[in-house]
């Protein structure tokens, strides 16, 4: 299940993970103009671990979901 939520400077995105034991916590991505940032609770620390991701880097990320195992390099517009 995933939530989608429009708020005033970001998107964000809640993933929320169901079905079977050994459920993970909460994922929950905002996606800026300029980045995206992954953040989840980590239970043993009870602190949110923050992951941030140029577009550029989700840009990759992206292609790489559809690519088999190799090393790629995106040729991209220099405008």
């Amino acid at each position: 299940m995933f939530t989608i939520e429009h708020e005033f400077d970001a998107t964000v995105v809640t993933l929320v993970d169901e079905g079977a034991a050994h459920l993970q916590e909460d994922i929950t991505i905002n996606l800026f103009e300029d980045c995206i940032t992954l953040e989840q609770l980590d239970p043993r620390t009870d602190t949110v671990q923050k992951i941030t991701l140029s577009i550029s880097q989700t840009d990759d990320l992206s292609a790489a979901l559809d690519l088999p195992e190799g090393v790629y390099r995106i040729a991209r517009d220099k405008t």
